[in-house]
């Protein structure tokens, strides 16, 4: 799994085979089993994430009701906003899959640009994509009826279909899971006509 660390790194920089070496070293990779809550509601998030293998949901608790905002799969980070303002978090990490992260803290990733100064070029470059994804994320919610809001999300990120218990997917939309099942009845059916 270090490999795929280094692969999405030289996405961004050029590595020496030293720098490599540095990267391997710091033992990132940490493996979580389905169902592991890596952050809840009220907790202070002391680490960040990058999704190597598996999927890790984000979720707030509203009135007793889980409500989706995310699904995190391979090659996506995950900085939960507690992590950056140090403040209870609103919301829950959950691992839907059994998952592979590699996983960084405020000391860590310090400690990695000190001897890779290379590094804070490539994490303000992913903060940025970062930032854009969740402004795009954000305006398709916002502006989009719940029809072209499931849409969007079957061409953009068809594989959450076979990996996300429907449910989940629904809540992420913004409707309930019968409505989205009935969505998908219509719009099975209007595309065999």
């Amino acid at each position: 799994m270090e490999n795929e660390i280094i692969n999405f790194i030289t996405g961004y920089i050029s590595l020496t085979a030293e720098e490599v070496n540095i990267i391997k070293e710091q033992n990132l990779i940490k493996s979580y089993k389905k169902g592991t809550v890596l952050l809840s509601e009220g907790e202070f998030a002391t680490e960040c994430y990058f999704v190597l293998k598996g999927c890790i949901r984000s979720y707030y608790l509203i009135d007793g009701e889980e409500k989706t905002t995310e699904f995190y799969t391979e090659n996506q980070s995950i900085r939960p906003v507690s992590y950056i303002t140090n403040q209870p978090s609103e919301y829950y990490l959950a691992c839907l899959e059994d998952c592979v992260v590699a996983i960084g803290s405020t000391e860590r990733n310090k400690r990695l640009i000190e001897k890779l100064p290379r590094l804070e070029s490539m994490i303000m470059q992913m903060n940025g994509d970062l930032l854009v994804q969740n402004q795009v994320s954000f305006d398709n919610f916002k502006h989009l009826s719940p029809e072209m809001r499931y849409l969007k999300l079957l061409e953009t990120r068809a594989d959450l279909f076979d990996r996300v218990p429907l449910y989940h997917l629904a809540t992420y939309l913004g409707i309930t899971a019968v409505s989205l099942s009935r969505m998908r009845k219509r719009i099975s059916k209007s595309s065999t006509d």
